[in-house]
């Protein structure tokens, strides 16, 4: 079962192939290797995160295989050895992330009695702290620039111009906005509303700001999925065919829709701009909590700076 859910749910994951199970693991035997796989398939839920600590241990792993260490010999100065090289080519949240990937894998192989002791708990990490995050933030009138450069005479650009603006008003998580559905836009009290699917199982909703709701009118009346409620909102195309798929984008590909965009826009972050809609660590974070609360109130969810972007009514 646990294969099966490897392979049809991540091909990442699949054992036996050359990012499934890593060497080390195999070779510790049946149980070291169904354990690692349960672990990420049973005891990880967020397909991101799972994705990053699969990535994280296999790396660690394949870099004991270089050194021919055996999965029982692995002990903590093997684990701090190989932090102390990571500190050297990474910054330190993702040093921090790949720790703490490698302690829960351990942790998992303990409690299956894989191994005796986990090795990495005794490792400390690089400390870190910061109140302001280095992720760009787009001012009014780049929201504007960026939205109004998008060429909206296909279904594939009305997608874009909707999703980004949905970034933009509701400051949305990409992972969040990714997993919304048809029915996560709804009409209430004569109004549209927005639901995100945060994580945590945290749900959120709010009404849309009026530029929101044209641009979502537009983009569900050009695809024709208004009636398909329990289908993806946001879905990949076919190509150059400007015709819609049923598959739902996934973040890769929203990133790159908008660095796409940001560069037609020839927004001067473009090589930055798709961690800023959806990044949690901006300095918007305040913000992002007020506009929430006044979303509550029924106001429109609009952060600081972002009054500008509107469009006049006739």
């Amino acid at each position: 079962m646990s294969r099966d859910l490897v392979e049809k749910g991540d091909p990442e994951l699949a054992p036996g192939g050359a990012s499934g199970v890593p060497a080390v693991i195999a070779l510790g035997g049946k149980k070291a290797a169904l354990r690692f796989i349960e672990f990420f398939t049973a005891e990880i839920r967020n397909p991101n995160t799972r994705r990053a600590y699969h990535r994280a241990v296999c790396d660690f792993f394949r870099w004991c295989e270089d050194l021919e260490i055996e999965l029982e010999r692995i002990g903590p100065v093997h684990v701090a050895a190989y932090v102390e090289q990571l500190q050297k080519k990474l910054s330190r949240p993702s040093v921090k992330q790949q720790l703490a990937a490698i302690r829960m894998v351990f942790d998992y192989l303990v409690l299956g009695q894989v191994v005796p002791v986990n090795p990495a708990a005794a490792v400390r990490g690089p400390k870190y702290s910061t109140r302001r995050g280095k992720t760009p933030v787009l001012s009014a009138d780049e929201a504007r620039q960026l939205l109004d450069s998008i060429n909206t005479s296909t279904v594939v650009g009305l997608r874009d111009r909707a999703r980004i603006g949905l970034m933009v008003y509701t400051f949305a998580r990409v992972g969040a906005a990714t997993s919304m559905d048809v029915e996560d836009w709804y009409l209430q009290n004569r109004r549209w509303w927005v639901r995100l699917h945060e994580k945590g199982g945290k749900r959120h909703e709010m009404p849309a700001h009026h530029n929101l709701e044209e641009y979502m009118a537009a983009y569900i009346e050009a695809a024709g999925i208004g009636h398909e409620k329990h289908t993806p909102l946001f879905r990949t195309a076919k190509g150059k065919t400007q015709q819609l798929t049923e598959r739902r984008l996934s973040q890769p590909e929203v990133y790159l829709m908008i660095r796409r965009r940001a560069a037609g826009a020839r927004h001067k972050d473009a090589d930055r701009l798709p961690h800023v809609p959806g990044n949690r660590h901006h300095r918007l974070s305040q913000e992002r909590r007020q506009a929430r609360s006044r979303a509550a109130d029924g106001r429109a969810r609009v952060g600081a700076d972002h009054g500008a972007v509107r469009s006049p009514r006739g």
